[in-house]
């Protein structure tokens, strides 16, 4: 472990956006800390030293403590990050074994080094491309196919690309950041999808949609059709691979139902959605790009992303990730972890961000703001809860038998 830094340390002033700082899950036994988590995660992880961190939160009530998790986004993503629990904490309350410290550990490599290493790697890319090319001809037919699907996928992409309908929920951000949180029971979203059908992704979708539906009445603004699209992580890991720690996402982008007032009709609405963004085959297009992406030189690549960035954008409004965790307990030091708390960065013009987690029955939403821009946060958490208790009434009226007519 590179440094566990207890609380009363001192902080680490925000030096840049959360774009170019970190993806986190927030690890936290259950205490009042949201401004302790915005304040954590809003700092820029020290480049100086490996892209990871954790916070050791100490005097909480009842003799409890927390940790705080920070993992830049290039080192893990939700899945993977998810199975680092499996290493920090232990399956039952009986403490493992300490490994035997037997590693050794390279020494740093010099400027010199990375250049002619980077240099190896530019050399290497036309060879990669003859690979990649010659695989092609070889299976022509199979390579066409492939070349269609992408083709059509990117297609079905345009329609994401037209702005959304103007709100506050979209505009300049800070530096500074907001964080709250929302709880649900998984039993609950169990039953509301036996009873309303659809999936546990299309409930807390539609719950997520109750949230900002709120959030713009509060303002007083009207819901309308494509105000809120989100952008909703996609794992491209197979089955296995969870223990590979790298970054393997695509992305769909799906229009949240805000302007349905019904909440049956809001998860109806969802649940289409995302089946015909799946038919689509949306996220191969994300796919393609990042396999495109790794036969590009290096500058040129970089250069199109900074380019993108600069650009101004209003297709996005918000990020809504979901990520299954453990359904077991987890211990640490003979203690049980009673709950964890997942955290998403915001950036460019997302005034707002949802990461979804779920552990031992409950789930939970992590909820980031923008400081300045969404003082009213716990709005938002309020009304996911209050999507959840209607779509749950829904689903028990669902259930009970009509009186006949007459």
């Amino acid at each position: 472990m590179r440094r566990l830094n207890p609380i009363d340390a001192q902080f680490v002033d925000a030096e840049d956006e959360d774009r170019h700082a970190s993806f986190a899950i927030a690890s936290i036994a259950v205490f009042e800390g949201p401004a302790l988590v915005a304040r954590v995660m809003s700092a820029r992880l020290d480049r100086d030293y490996p892209l990871w961190e954790y916070w050791l939160v100490k005097g909480l009530s009842d003799g409890r403590w927390a940790l705080i998790s920070k993992i830049h986004h290039s080192m893990v993503d939700g899945v993977s990050g998810t199975d680092l629990y499996r290493v920090i904490f232990d399956a039952s309350p009986e403490p493992s074994h300490p490994v035997p410290d037997t590693a050794t550990v390279a020494a740093e490599p010099s400027a010199l080094a990375l250049t002619a290493q980077a240099a190896a790697d530019i050399a290497m890319l036309p060879v990669r491309q003859v690979i990649a090319l010659a695989g092609a001809l070889a299976s022509p037919a199979e390579a066409a196919r492939q070349a269609s699907e992408a083709a059509r996928a990117v297609a079905r992409l345009a329609p994401a690309a037209w702005p959304a309908s103007r709100s506050s929920l979209s505009g300049p951000i800070g530096r500074q950041r907001r964080y709250t949180w929302a709880r649900a029971s998984l039993d609950d979203i169990q039953a509301i999808k036996r009873a309303l059908s659809g999936t546990v992704n299309d409930v807390v979708l539609a719950a997520i949609s109750s949230g900002f539906r709120s959030l713009l009445l509060s303002r007083g603004e009207q819901p309308e059709p494509h105000m809120v699209p989100s952008l909703v992580p996609v794992s491209l890991r197979a089955p296995g691979e969870e223990n590979i720690y790298e970054n393997r996402v695509s992305v769909l982008m799906a229009d949240l139902p805000v302007h349905i007032a019904d909440p049956v009709e809001r998860l109806a609405a969802i649940r289409t959605e995302l089946a015909d963004l799946k038919a689509s085959n949306e996220a191969a297009a994300g796919e393609t790009l990042v396999a495109l992406g790794r036969l590009t030189p290096y500058p040129v690549a970089s250069l199109g992303v900074r380019l993108a960035y600069r650009l101004p954008q209003r297709e996005i409004v918000t990020v809504t990730t979901n990520v299954p965790g453990p359904g077991l307990p987890l211990y640490a030091m003979g203690r049980r972890l009673l709950e964890i708390i997942p955290y998403v960065p915001i950036a460019t013009t997302l005034r707002t961000g949802v990461s979804i987690f779920s552990y031992c029955g409950r789930v939970t939403f992590g909820l980031t703001g923008d400081y300045a821009t969404t003082p009213d946060i716990s709005v938002l958490a309020r009304g996911i809860e209050a999507g959840i208790a209607e779509l749950l009434a829904a689903a028990g009226q669902a259930h009970k038998p009509r009186a006949p007519k007459g």
